[in-house]
């Protein structure tokens, strides 16, 4: 009978966890086509698309960009807590370089009012950054965890030492144009996401990068043994997981057209873990999908959108968005799904 029982329990596969996350997206979907009056409408203005779908593709743009990051050092068996912060510094670092406020540090700084050297002085920061996570990680061999979380609680800090604890405003076309600007009737955001998951999916699926990504979280010592660089692989891994933080900061100040270094990023880190599991990215390391990835933050983003559309209460919006969340990984869960098979099962019996 045991045999018999074993045999009828579902084998729980990846596909089934991007399955019911693609269920719990189309049911959010379907609710706001059923009770929310004008969500699926779409209307050109100005030469630009409008809508609640539009608006999600925008404000997931960051998280979507700090998942991709995420879901490769998950993908190694690691974790960034420091994403957040990084966005912090990233975007104060732009702002404070083009607006120089007499109040920052950064108003001794003088680039001639050059965008690019702007933004080319905030991503190397964030590279730095996510370097001195790499070393800390793979060189010196501290818990991911604790090495991130070093950098989470300092680079938080440090951004608000860049701007003396204050919002930097500042007014620039071109700097706006990465937040706020349009493509092809659609938010430019939503085209640094593609070229950013394209270029992932190219190194990642046609080189062995990837591939040796995945040894790393799923065997290190067989990796070790067949001659994989595990340091370099996971130095190069927390470097990009530093520059797509550094990307959303940006993103983040130039759409509201400000630095803001106590709020930036502040938790996003979590939901870029929690979208990158949704995905279909186990935590314990190995095997990575981009596109769940992707569908996980499209996800999260939905639920958030929803419930500020309905007009849910502040101070219930974070109930109600982790009461959704937790549905969705008790379906994803095999070890729930395989109970309530065996108690039913039983129940037939």
């Amino acid at each position: 009978m045991k045999a018999i029982m074993h045999k009828t329990l579902p084998r729980f596969k990846i596909r089934e966890k991007l399955l019911w996350s693609i269920i719990v997206l189309g049911l959010i979907l379907l609710f706001n086509l059923l009770f929310t009056q004008g969500f699926f409408h779409i209307e050109v203005r100005e030469g630009r698309l409008f809508g609640s779908l539009i608006d999600i593709l925008d404000r997931a743009a960051p998280l979507m960009l700090v998942s991709l990051g995420m879901t490769l050092v998950l993908a190694t068996g690691g974790v960034d807590l420091s994403v957040g912060a990084v966005m912090a510094i990233s975007g104060a670092i732009c702002a404070g370089l083009i607006s120089r406020p007499e109040f920052s540090v950064l108003s001794h700084i003088n680039i001639h009012e050059s965008f690019v050297l702007a933004l080319g002085l905030a991503l190397g920061a964030a590279l730095f950054a996510g370097l001195l996570n790499g070393i800390l990680v793979s060189l010196i061999n501290i818990q991911p965890i604790v090495a991130t979380l070093i950098l989470m609680v300092a680079g938080r800090g440090i951004a608000q030492l860049l701007t003396d604890g204050q919002i930097i405003t500042f007014q620039n076309e071109s700097f706006t144009f990465i937040g706020n600007g349009y493509l092809f009737f659609l938010p430019f955001t939503f085209f640094i996401v593609v070229a950013v998951a394209i270029l992932m999916g190219i190194f990642m699926r046609k080189t062995a990068l990837g591939l040796f990504i995945e040894s790393c979280g799923d065997n290190p010592t067989a990796s070790y043994y067949a001659g994989v660089n595990i340091r370099m692989v996971k130095l190069v891994i927390y470097i990009f997981s530093g520059f797509c933080a550094g990307v959303a900061g940006i993103l983040v100040a130039s759409d509201i057209k400000a630095a803001d270094a106590n709020n930036a990023g502040l938790y996003l880190e979590l939901d870029a873990i929690l979208a990158t599991v949704l995905g279909g990215t186990a935590l314990k390391g190995g095997r990575f999908f981009l596109a769940g990835t992707l569908l996980g933050a499209v996800l999260i983003q939905s639920v958030t959108t929803t419930i500020l559309t309905r007009g849910v209460p502040v101070e219930y919006t974070l109930v109600v968005k982790a009461l959704v969340i937790i549905i969705l990984c008790l379906l994803q869960s095999g070890e729930f799904l395989r109970f309530w098979h065996s108690k039913i099962w039983r129940n037939a019996a």
